[in-house]
């Protein structure tokens, strides 16, 4: 399969790079004008995940879209608001119908109930990115129409780390451990989305991944 994966300079990105070329697939990585390089031997394409002509022309002839761009180390957390849009009616003009976005966990149902950005404990300086993307999966679910897309929130806490090959999943629930913790390594996480993309379960929803539950 030929995936187009935007941000994959990222800590995310890259790993789900590596999951995707590791299983076979083909890597188109989409970068920004003036981009560094990529640190990938794959081909690369320019283009704006936030401008739906651009994503049309950088996606033309892939089988599938991942969007991990994020905003929110560059002081920029709506980017994923304003990428929202631009990619679905950009994938619409490419005749791509599968796409799969690194999505938050904010929007979550924590297991005491309310969503996971409220929580007091909430850290105040990533509302923004929390919040923009819960607004970017509720543009996905107006406006996705026949696009099968998938929206992939991670654990409360995702980090470099080990990759296992389990997880556990959910659809609004934050997904926990047997202890209550919710960590999910970037290896595993980009293990999930690489199964979600080969074997879809999820189409036109959220699909919430963490730690394994037994």
């Amino acid at each position: 399969m030929r995936v187009a994966l935007f941000g994959a300079r990222g800590t995310i990105g890259s790993r789900i790079a590596a999951e995707l070329l590791a299983r076979g697939h083909d890597v188109v990585a989409i970068v920004r004008a003036g981009a560094p390089p990529t640190g990938l031997d794959v081909p690369v394409r320019v283009g704006d995940a936030a401008d739906a002509a651009s994503v049309a022309a950088a996606v033309a002839g892939c089988d599938a879209v991942v969007s991990a761009v994020g905003g929110a180390k560059a002081g920029a957390p709506r980017v994923v608001v304003d990428a929202a849009p631009a990619l679905i009616e950009g994938l619409r003009q490419a005749n791509v119908t599968r796409l799969l976005v690194v999505g938050g966990a904010g929007g979550l149902r924590a297991p005491e109930g309310g969503r996971v950005v409220d929580r007091p404990s909430f850290r105040e300086d990533w509302k923004p990115a929390a919040l923009a993307q819960i607004d970017a999966l509720e543009t996905l679910r107006r406006d996705g129409g026949e696009l099968d897309w998938t929206f992939v929130a991670p654990a409360d806490v995702i980090e470099p780390g080990e990759r296992t090959g389990r997880y556990g999943t959910s659809t609004d629930d934050l997904v926990v451990d047997a202890h209550g913790e919710s960590f999910i390594s970037a290896e595993d996480y980009a293990v999930a989305l690489v199964d979600e993309l080969e074997r879809p379960r999820a189409l036109r929803e959220r699909l919430a991944v963490g730690p394994a539950r037994g």
